[in-house]
Formats: structure tokens, sequence, C-alpha cells
């Protein structure tokens, strides 16, 4: 039967319209460690029902639905962990995410809200949730950031050459993952994060943990309007694109453009559409999240963000590759 022929039905739209369940089952399971038991032998529902304290129905339930999902694998009556689910989603292992996806789950409200947050004649902020950010919000936001945003700055660290290179500044660096990799990797670089007051407090601490209190730097802001750090010879703005809009970003990257030293490179590490904004989702839904926070920001193709570094100055702009479906990494370097 040919594709034209098939009968259409309402399957599709049926699964996308039980996308909050299927997210509210992966973070279940993070919340009761099911993927960490079952990584550490814990494999089979008798055993899995009572390491996740919950009764036999329920257990059931809970990994019959994470097997649909392709988390977990079934052989038998035994259970294994889908590959990434076993990279990214065990406890102690330093690829755990779970936070992060956990930190997701907290917005679930406002978005059964969307057709309203839509409809909204409120003027847009120019920060969106930055606006009324404060110490509280600002840790269980970073806390979560960090769970995946370290793994991102490795990746960064390997793919961009630092070794001639001697200071980093993060613009948003949030919890400073960028910068921690960077120093490990390229011990002579100095780096400082320029993000908010309470942001910096969150960073400070998990320096602080690798030691590298002497080679990063807070340094409290919003890049959006206050003057940078001087001398720095490569600035890093890492996913933080879709929460602000085309004006701002031309703003910004202009004043990074001033800031830096003669021959200094620029990264941008964004959730960027594609030429023809067809997607890829990740990054579209990231611009529509705006809304739920009344922000000026949304989502940008790759094109829109060459264009910005170009007229802000910069030479030589390039996109590259960084994490498919989700990141591109968008470079300029300064005459």
């Amino acid at each position: 039967m040919t594709e034209q022929k098939r009968k259409v039905d309402t399957i599709r739209l049926q699964n996308l319209s039980y996308g909050h369940k299927q997210a509210a089952t992966l973070m279940a399971a993070v919340e009761l460690d099911l993927f960490t038991f079952v990584s550490r032998g814990t494999d089979r529902l008798p055993a899995l029902a009572a390491a996740m304290g919950l009764n036999r129905l329920n257990a059931e339930r809970l990994v019959t639905s994470c097997t649909a999902l392709a988390l977990l694998e079934k052989y038998g009556d035994q259970y294994l962990n889908a590959v990434d689910v076993e990279r990214f989603l065990v406890k102690d292992k330093m690829t755990y995410i779970g936070p992060w996806l956990l930190f997701n789950g907290l917005d679930f409200e406002k978005w059964k809200d969307l057709a309203n947050y839509l409809k909204s004649d409120n003027q847009p902020k120019a920060l969106g949730l930055y606006e009324t950010l404060n110490d509280e919000m600002a840790r269980v936001y970073h806390e979560a950031t960090y769970s995946v945003g370290l793994g991102a700055g490795m990746l960064f660290a390997r793919d961009v050459d630092m070794s001639g290179r001697s200071k980093v500044l993060d613009l948003g660096g949030g919890s400073g993952a960028y910068c921690i990799a960077a120093v490990q990797k390229y011990p002579q670089l100095q780096a400082v994060v320029l993000d908010f007051e309470p942001v910096c407090k969150i960073a400070d601490e998990f320096i602080a943990q690798w030691g590298l209190q002497e080679s990063i730097k807070t340094h409290p802001g919003d890049f959006t309007n206050d003057p940078f750090p001087e001398g720095a010879d490569v600035m890093i703005m890492a996913s933080n694109l879709p929460q602000y809009d085309g004006d701002a970003l031309l703003e910004v990257l202009t004043k990074a453009y001033q800031a830096l030293l003669p021959a200094g490179e620029f990264h941008l590490v964004g959730e960027t559409l594609d030429d023809e904004k067809k997607g890829p989702l990740g990054p579209a839904l990231w611009g529509l999240h705006e809304a739920l926070f009344e922000s000026r920001g949304r989502s940008h193709s790759e094109e829109e963000v060459v264009g910005y570094l170009e007229n802000a100055g910069f030479v030589e702009v390039q996109v590259h590759s960084f994490v498919p479906g989700s990141l591109s990494r968008i470079t300029g370097r300064k005459m």
C-alpha cells in the first residue's frame, strides 16, 4: 500500500496529547531511582517493587510504561536499561542528568495554560524568567543545568582548541560548567563567569568543588546591560539563545566584539532552528517556552545567528554541529 493510500488515523495526534503522561512517567522513574536499581542488578519486578517502595501493581504499571517508552528493555522477566538511560539516568555516574529532567517538570502547570499565555496582552519582558530571579530559583535552576551542562562543557573543550588562549569569558555562564571543563583541559586559562548575582553564588560552589577558585572567577552582572570584564580572547554564550530577541542578541554580540581582544573568538552554543525553521523540535519548543514567562525571546535559525554575528563585526563566521537535534556551535573571529 502506498503512503498516499494508507489509512489516516488519530494515533499520532493522540500520542502527542499524551506527552505530559510520558514526561510524568519518566520523571517518576527518575524520582523512584528505577533505572539506578536496574543498573545495579535489581532487574525483576518483585525486587524492583520492594526497592522502589511500591506495591506490586504500581511497580508493574510503571515498569510496563517505561518499557513501552523504550526506556527499559525486557528479556523474559528481566529488565535492562536502554543504552542512553544507562549512561544518563543512573545515579552516581558522572553523566547523570536526573536533576535536569526533574527541573523540566516544574512548569507543568504553566504549559497546561499555554493558550492563555499566548493570548496575553502584557508587555513582554526583556529578561523573562530572570526578571524575578532570586537565590532559591537560581539554586534549583543551576543545580539542574550543571547536571547536563558539564557534559556539554567537556564536549566544547574537546571541540575547541584553546591551547593558545589565555582568558575565557562565559556570558550567562550559569553553573560555570563550560569554564570548569575548559580550565581542566587547558590549565593555562583564566576564566570568568558573568551572570546575575544569585547565579554567581551557585557557580562559586561548583567551582570550589573542583578546587578551581584561582583559575575561575565569577562576575555578577547582566550581560545585556552591564560592561563586560576586559582581557578575554575567547567568549562563550551557551544554551540561552531563545531567551532573547534578535535586537537584544545583536546588542550583546556587538558588545562582545568590542570587548574581545584582537583575533579573539566568539562561540555561540545555541538551540538553533534549521534555516527553513522546520525544526528541530527541541529548539522550537524552547522558543515557545519563553511565552510562559512573557519574554521577548524566541527561537532563532542558524542563518539568523550567522547574520547577528556578521552584523556585530565578526568575520569567518561558521556553523559547527555540536549536539545534533539540540545545539549548534556558531563561531566568529574578531579582526
